[in-house]
């Protein structure tokens, strides 16, 4: 049995236009991260990292880069230079995020991290920050707005507190017709489940003593403090609200072409899929973990422990999804009784291409070369 693969960390560009809000929003998550280590990126424009110094002392381990925006100062090998600095065992981040400067290209950060040689990261998402209230006007001096919107995999449509109802539903609409099958959620003053972009951390933050208030702890008294109706349990506790997950499990295996055909044709609004798929006859030796974060799909194969129940175990997050067509859509991926194993063979064709190719060779050391190009297929 090969040995255990390092659990790779993934790595969130967080995008947006001048005063979208994404620095309040990534202090959000940093509040609220949960005993999770987030390492961060801070791709300021210009010379002073105001950006920079509004998140520093709030997070594990923080990189800036100054001078410019991250997309063209910097290649893909000097991209990963920060990374090899935020990814070392001893930092013990569980996911980076990457806040890019309000004049970046978000599509060249994804094609960066994507060519990336460091093993040991996992592509996160693209999460577009909207200002609600100047949406109009950003578009007009941005019209490249619109090309941002149609790459991301999470559309944050932020500040609606400072528009009317009927002007929340005409931007969302317009926003999601941009941003084609990408999930929109709306927010105010940046705040989003963390749980959208990255699983919280299994173990607890060393660094924090038990029994004393943690940073996000007393930000979170101040925030209820201030907010009299949040009940002291801090408005981070409600935002699951904005979004849904559904849960599927099954203990007949999946046909690996009906598997592929529901994938390829996920719904608009859905996320993130997580979890472990059992293919049966087409690989009767591995399950394969499961990770696709909007268009970025990839498959990674274990081999079954002894003893181990073979289950399909998948969890899918987003906005505006259909519970019920998806459960319906994944159950009718169940394979026959008796598959006929050549065809089944052929069909796992589809999965590979998804699989990085030492994983099939049963390397414990992922290389994403594979992974690359099946995401800009995907």
């Amino acid at each position: 049995m090969p040995p255990p693969r390092t659990p790779q960390i993934p790595v969130v560009v967080l995008a947006g236009f001048l005063g979208s809000g994404k620095t309040t929003l990534l202090n959000h998550l940093l509040r609220n991260r949960a005993g999770t280590r987030i390492g961060v990126i801070v791709n300021d424009f210009g010379a002073i990292e105001i950006d920079a110094m509004t998140v520093s002392g709030q997070v594990g381990s923080t990189v800036s880069l100054g001078n410019g925006c991250l997309c063209c100062a910097v290649d893909a090998s000097e991209l990963d230079t920060f990374l090899e600095t935020l990814t070392r065992p001893s930092a013990r981040l569980d996911v980076i995020v990457i806040e890019a400067s309000g004049l970046a290209e978000p599509q060249e950060l994804v094609r960066m991290l994507l060519a990336s040689d460091n093993p040991h990261i996992l592509y996160g998402g693209l999460v577009e920050v909207v200002d609600a209230a100047e949406f109009d006007a950003t578009r007009q001096r941005h019209p490249e707005l619109d090309r941002h919107l149609a790459v991301a995999d999470l559309v944050v449509l932020n500040k609606t507190d400072r528009v009317e109802e009927d002007e929340r539903e005409r931007l969302r609409a317009t926003v999601a017709e941009l941003s084609g099958p990408a999930a929109v959620i709306s927010a105010e003053h940046g705040r989003i489940d963390p749980e959208l972009l990255f699983d919280p951390a299994l173990r607890p933050d060393c660094e924090e003593m038990a029994g004393q208030l943690s940073f996000e702890d007393l930000l979170r008294q101040e925030e209820c403090d201030e907010h009299e109706e949040c009940d002291g349990h801090g408005h981070a506790d409600h935002l699951h609200a904005a979004y849904e997950s559904v849960d599927f499990t099954a203990d007949v295996p999946m046909d690996p072409r009906r598997f592929m055909a529901f994938l390829d044709s996920r719904p608009e609004g859905l996320y993130r899929i997580k979890g472990f798929v059992d293919f049966g006859a087409g690989d009767r030796d591995n399950t394969y973990a499961l990770h696709a974060v909007g268009r970025f799909l990839r498959f990674v194969p274990r081999p079954w422990a002894r003893g181990e129940q073979r289950l399909t175990q998948l969890v899918m997050i987003g906005a505006g999804i259909d519970a019920d067509a998806l459960t319906a859509g994944l159950a009718a991926c169940r394979a026959e009784p008796e598959p006929d194993a050549a065809d089944t063979e052929r069909a796992m064709w589809g999965v590979l291409r998804y699989v990085p190719e030492p994983a099939r060779e049963g390397d414990a050391e992922a290389d994403a070369a594979d992974v690359r190009e099946a995401a800009v297929e995907a």
